[in-house]
């Protein structure tokens, strides 16, 4: 007789990518959605105390980045805030180089804005390679830059595997190219990182990773057109 099979127990390993919230952070946005709801765009005292949360929310995630609250955009999540920093850069500097590099183990919120560039607007893309445990090396990267190379985008930490890149070298490696450049009269290259997965376990300073363009899940706001979603962004600093 077969043995009686016990409830189960679920170990759940995605909680970079969707988790619940914890009681902290769901008391911090509750009063956001039935109390403190006005819009922060208006001039009446709701929408002047909506304004000001946002503004603490925007100081307190500059903090943690080491940048300016001027310099944080909310986003509707992770997808969003790679597409306007994929598009929004490459778009910008068109006439002054249209190649741009990525890695084969980028997420789709990277790889899938490549492709269309590179499909639809004529853009040129290198993949640049990994080694088995998934690093990208520093070396391959300065390889595959050209002078007419404008944006590169590698993620901080792989979604599947783990691997965490390095960022830091990268991002020297680009500053000080972009030094040599600058003399040469050739196109400043942005490096944009796909931070999402390294929130909350890695440093995301962006001055000590040499990081043009930072993606984070939520990543003022004349960089994107309407109104800031208060209770995220209360959720994001919280």
């Amino acid at each position: 007789m077969l043995p009686e099979v016990k409830a189960k127990r679920v170990a759940y390993l995605d909680h970079a990518a969707t988790t619940y919230l914890i009681p902290e952070v769901k008391a911090a946005m509750e009063p956001y959605w039935d109390q403190h709801y006005g819009n922060p765009s208006a001039l009446y005292d709701l929408g002047r105390q909506a304004k000001n949360t946002i503004k603490s929310a925007r100081t307190i995630i500059a903090s943690l980045l080491n940048t300016t609250p001027e310099e944080v955009v909310f986003t509707s999540g992770g997808t969003a805030s790679d597409n306007l920093a994929i598009f929004g850069v490459a778009r910008a500097n068109r006439e002054k180089g249209k190649h741009l590099i990525t890695t084969t183990i980028e997420h789709h919120a990277v790889l899938r804005p490549f492709e269309y560039l590179a499909k639809k607007e004529g853009f040129e893309i290198t993949l640049v390679p990994v080694d088995g445990d998934g690093l990208v090396h520093v070396e391959d990267v300065e390889r595959a830059i050209r002078p007419d190379t404008t944006f590169i985008s590698v993620m901080y930490a792989n979604n599947e595997i783990g691997t965490v890149e390095p960022i830091a070298e990268i991002g020297a490696l680009v500053k000080k190219l972009n030094k040599e450049r600058a003399q040469a009269k050739l196109p400043r290259i942005f490096f944009h990182t796909d931070a999402c997965q390294a929130a909350g376990a890695l440093s995301l300073d962006v001055k000590a990773l040499n990081s043009s363009v930072h993606r984070r899940k939520a990543l003022s706001s004349s960089m994107r057109s309407g109104r800031d979603n208060l209770p995220a962004a209360v959720r994001s600093a919280a």
